[in-house]
């Protein structure tokens, strides 16, 4: 993808990003580019105060206009003040572009586009984490080839665990608990056009809901098209695979200019190892767009997801060891009557998940360079997971997650050459209820025992103002911004459920008392174009992640609780040592486009404090975890294409990651000498690396990604070789059939040499040996895709 300088466009909804108009009868590609200019408001992206807070946003909007309206008067000094840009034709569609939020000059994100969601096949159809996989600085690991199975995945960006991070929709926050973190599985991609990421400075305007530790992810939907257009896709694959999607696009509806989107898909494969299926998955979409004059654009969006799954089993590390004779081990087929068996009945480890959320995306354009933006919306989880346990002779253990969470986020944005503004508040209520109930195991049936933990839940809050101001002066960009983060959270009354009524009876000493934490969050980002094809930039930012695994500690004073309550220590006592985790994060990097390759290399640093860690306590002799932990990273990224040919680039994606302990961790009063080394499952070197090959309608992608060695417990004695694994795509697009449509054909397979290997490690970063799960890497698996565009 050819070029000399770094384009900039709005993408609708004020995601500032390389834009490209596809020239159907040449089939090149134009790409803007040129200097940097204040970009012109797009369409809104933002917060400002909801709710329960709905009271104090006429005040808010009142500041709002009085410190942007002397904007929208001097707005026409803009244009002037903009330089000519320039077109030029490259030969292919980008798979990657630099990204940037709105309001903002310099480029700190990258973009995934519809492309490159597109070229890693079907399993990024179904899965966002998926999509990430060409990214430099970003570990994608699953159980599962198809990007079907929920929370049987792993991600890592830059070393901290993705559960840590941020996805958004819009910059609507996603997210859940138990895990904490967020729910990548719901959305289908059909419904996406690209997905920006985030890996160190977080932009202000990401709800980024529980925090960004583990960076931030924007998804920007493929809102109802101007024309009238329907896609049906079938495929077919390995292990029974099917899907089948469709998405309707009803165009521009007149009188009143109404757009509407709606798609439906259905996906299942059976288990690629072992009895049992991932699936049925049943994800439903509708999006409308109304446009009122010029002075208001409304949008919606509702997404609906349901997923049954059987579960993958995983591996001892000792089991790793002999993948030739463990690799197809998993759960057992049948039922034995013995309960120590039977909990690796493969319909004992299940799972059921039920999301929903629905937003709409409110634009009021008063002036021409100024604007509000109103994003209410409403996010529903309800999950069901059974999972076998060893504890008292063998148990079933049924988790239960019902999740609401309702919130707003508003947002006002000007401009006046050569800067721009955004002040935003988000607010956020959310009611987390989780359960885990036993049940023992009596011949062919389960028998209810207790809940393992019980405690009553409130609502917790959300409160997130923010502002960002940004601009440019010659060949200098420049941007700041500062946000708060304050989050309420409620309190708990602890009960015990004791034999052999089980009827639960209030334990003041398992009551946890109300508490709020609060952080300011700072960025800033500063970018000097040394010529038209080259330039330099660098990034600050602080990121976070609210206190989380509270189910653990809860499980672990209930275990011991007759210890602790003779050493005077109650469950609250333990909470006292939950706080924010926060990470001071710093990039330097530059980027070159020339007419025969583009390259893009990143340095980062970033010092991580209070991290939940293990630590002993003498008082009763046993380990838990508490915020005192700190770690430090350091690394590059680089993003690199070569253009070989007219028609074929090579992309070379390499990564060097360094995140160590700082300090020795304590365990049951033992030392381990961790300070220095590598946190687990964190590879030094990865590669992600491939060709693009078109011939007229075909193209071919081969692609290769290199694991580098990995350690499932911080003594590096359970060490995880590196792997190397090869897959290919195939596209074909016949024109002018059925009617003069299209129809779109390929062809993926993945791990095409059928390697043997370690995939996802399921571990905590202060894990010791014996703690870690392990899953093998999915085998050879190929999946054939029609698609008829009309």
């Amino acid at each position: 993808m050819r070029g000399h300088g770094t384009p900039k466009s709005c993408n609708g909804s004020g995601a500032w990003q390389e834009t490209s108009t596809i020239n159907a009868e040449e089939g090149s590609m134009k790409t803007r580019h040129g200097t940097t200019t204040t970009p012109p408001m797009g369409d809104g992206r933002g917060p400002l105060s909801g709710l329960g807070v709905l009271k104090s946003l006429p005040a808010v909007l009142f500041l709002s206009t009085v410190l942007f309206a002397p904007f929208s008067a001097l707005g026409e000094e803009k244009a002037a003040a903009e330089k000519k840009v320039e077109d030029i034709v490259v030969e292919a569609e980008k798979i990657l572009t630099p990204t940037r939020q709105a309001d903002e000059t310099v480029y700190t994100g990258t973009a995934v586009t519809k492309k490159g969601i597109e070229a890693q096949g079907p399993r990024a159809s179904t899965s966002v984490y998926e999509t990430l996989r060409i990214l430099p600085g970003i570990q994608v690991e699953s159980a599962d080839p198809f990007g079907l199975a929920a929370e049987q995945q792993a991600i890592r960006v830059r070393g901290v665990r993705g559960y840590l991070g941020a996805l958004t929709v819009e910059g609507i926050p996603n997210y859940g608990g138990n895990p904490i973190g967020p729910r990548d599985y719901i959305y289908d991609m059909i419904n996406v056009e690209s997905v920006s990421v985030y890996k160190g400075a977080v932009p202000g305007d990401l709800g980024t809901g529980v925090g960004s530790r583990g960076g931030a992810l924007w998804l920007q939907p493929k809102w109802p098209k101007e024309d009238f257009g329907v896609s049906l896709g079938q495929s077919v694959g390995s292990h029974s695979y099917t899907r089948t999607v469709g998405r309707v696009d009803s165009g521009t509806i007149e009188p009143l200019g109404t757009k509407l989107s709606a798609s439906y898909s259905y996906t299942e494969v059976d288990k690629w190892k072992g009895p049992g299926k991932v699936g049925p998955r049943n994800n439903a979409n509708v999006m409308v767009q109304q446009a009122v004059g010029d002075w208001l654009d409304a949008k919606l969006w509702v997404n609906v997801n349901d997923l049954d799954q059987n579960l993958y089993k995983p591996l001892t590390y000792q089991q790793t060891r002999d993948l030739s004779d463990t690799y197809n081990k998993d759960y057992n087929k049948s039922r034995t009557g013995v309960p120590a068996q039977d909990i690796h009945y493969y319909n004992y480890n299940k799972g059921s998940y039920n999301n929903s959320d629905v937003f709409a995306l409110l634009t009021f354009k008063p002036w021409e360079h100024f604007q509000f933006v109103l994003k209410p919306y409403y996010a529903d989880e309800d999950t069901e997971i059974y999972q076998g346990t060893a504890a008292q002779g063998g148990l079933i253990q049924k988790r239960y997650r019902d999740i609401d969470r309702t919130g707003i986020i508003a947002e006002a944005r000007g401009s006046m050459a050569p800067f721009a503004a955004t002040l935003g508040y988000l607010y956020e209520e959310s009611d987390m209820n989780i359960t885990q109930k036993n049940y023992g195991i009596s011949g062919m049936n389960l028998v209810y025992k207790g809940v393992g933990v019980a405690a009553t839940t409130g609502t917790t809050y959300i409160h997130s103002p923010y502002l960002k101001v940004s601009g440019s002066h010659g060949p200098f960009d420049w941007q700041a911004g500062m946000k708060s983060f304050r989050f309420e959270d409620s309190d708990s009354e602890g009960y015990t459920t004791p034999p052999p009524s089980y009827t639960p009876v209030p334990a003041p000493d398992l009551n946890r008392e109300a508490r709020t934490y609060e952080i300011w969050l700072p960025t800033v980002g500063l970018g000097y174009r040394l010529l038209d094809d080259l330039s330099v930039y660098a990034s600050y930012g602080k990121n976070f992640i609210r206190p989380y695994s509270y189910l653990p500690l809860v499980s672990l004073y209930n275990t011991n609780r007759k210890t602790f309550q003779a050493a005077g220590l109650t469950l609250n006592d333990l909470f006292e040592g939950y706080d924010i985790e926060r990470s001071d994060n710093v990039d330097l990097g530059f980027r070159w486009n020339t007419q025969w390759f583009e390259l893009a290399p990143t340095l980062f640093y970033a010092k991580h404090k209070n991290l939940l860690t293990t630590v002993y306590d003498p008082r009763v002799n046993l380990s838990y975890q508490q915020n005192i932990g700190k770690a430090e990273g350091y690394g590059l990224d680089v993003e690199t294409n070569v253009f070989l040919m007219k028609n074929l680039t090579l992309f070379l994606n390499p990564t060097f990651t360094v995140l160590e302990y700082d300090d020795d961790i304590t365990y049951q009063g033992k030392t381990f000498d961790v300070e220095g080394e590598q946190v687990v499952d964190t590879p030094k070197y990865m590669v992600r690396a491939g060709l693009l090959y078109s011939y007229k309608d075909l193209e071919l992608i081969p692609s290769v990604r290199f694991s580098g060695k990995r350690y499932g417990d911080i003594q590096h004695n359970e060490k995880i070789d590196s792997f190397t694994v090869v897959d290919f795509g195939a596209r074909y697009k016949w024109k002018n059939v059925f009617f003069n449509n299209t129809l779109n054909l390929s062809l993926d397979i993945y791990n095409v040499f059928n390697k043997r290997y370690v995939s996802l490690i399921n571990v905590s970063d202060d894990s010791r040996g014996g703690a870690a799960s392990y899953y093998a890497g999915a085998p050879f698996t190929a999946i054939l895709s029609a698609t008829l565009e009309f």
